[in-house]
């Protein structure tokens, strides 16, 4: 990855979490705020499950023999908290847990070797997301070893550090008023065809990777405004533009086959 990120470096992310176990309690200043703080608790309490990249060049082309990469991190469902109805749907998807906890990723370990790949804290690369609030908010919590801040805000901060360039679709679906619905309805409506499991991290992201080019040429003529959309993220606040500079909105957000290479 450290050499094919060079070439190819639109990086299509998508993670698989245990759910929803928590909900914030008190007094929440907006909308967004009430959803940063139920992100924040519940990725303070869970553990990332799977995780996708895929990688592609500017021209939309996937990067050679294989751009897609699965990460299955250890995760134990005797041990590790999680809700029951999220499992099951992962079970279904084909999900297996006994692999997992026998063989899965330890976080760490991955953590050290991801942060020197040249991937994140790179001005270079640009992420590929679709609603992505949890995805990234397990991997800030998965690359530093410590849990998000209590405010949206520092978060945000730590985001433009990490992750500097960031496209989220759910977000670009703003400028496209015809669109609705999650990544698979939005690829249906694209005529985009998923390559994979549904509610598998890497077909996910090889799907909001297709998605993204599709969109891109056909609604923004190739050309996304940066200003208007690069490090935004559906759902929370406060927004910042490209620079790094907060801003505040008006209103609160609407709450070929690939090779496919699997790591344990």
């Amino acid at each position: 990855m450290r050499q094919t990120v060079q070439q190819y470096n639109y990086v299509a992310m998508d993670t698989e979490f245990p759910g929803i176990v928590t909900h914030p309690i008190g007094f929440f200043s907006s909308a967004a705020d009430y959803q940063y703080q139920l992100l924040r608790s519940n990725v303070n309490s869970l553990d990332i499950i799977q995780l996708g990249l895929t990688f592609f060049d500017e021209a939309g082309n996937p990067a050679p023999d294989c751009c897609t990469w699965q990460f299955n991190f250890k995760f134990n469902l005797n041990a590790d908290m999680h809700a029951q109805d999220s499992i099951l749907l992962l079970v279904n998807s084909g999900i297996q847990f006994a692999k997992h906890s026998a063989e899965g990723i330890e976080p760490n370990e991955f953590a050290q070797l991801f942060t020197i790949s040249g991937i994140v804290y790179s001005e270079n690369v640009r992420w590929l997301t679709f609603h992505s609030g949890y995805d990234f908010g397990y991997m800030i919590k998965l690359l530093l070893d410590q849990n998000l801040p209590e405010d949206v805000g520092e978060f945000f901060e730590l985001l433009r550090i990490i992750f500097p360039k960031i496209y989220d679709l759910k977000f670009l679906m703003r400028g496209c008023k015809s669109f609705r619905g999650g990544l698979q309805e939005l690829a249906n409506q694209l005529h985009v065809e998923r390559v994979g499991q549904h509610h598998q991290a890497g077909s996910d992201s090889l799907l909001t990777a297709e998605a993204f080019f599709k969109m891109r040429k056909v609604f923004f003529s190739d050309q996304i405004d940066d200003a208007k959309y690069c490090g935004q993220i559906y759902g929370l606040g406060p927004e910042f533009d490209s620079t790094g500079s907060f801003r505040t909105t008006k209103k609160d957000p609407l709450p070929p086959p690939m090779i496919r290479k699997v790591l344990f």
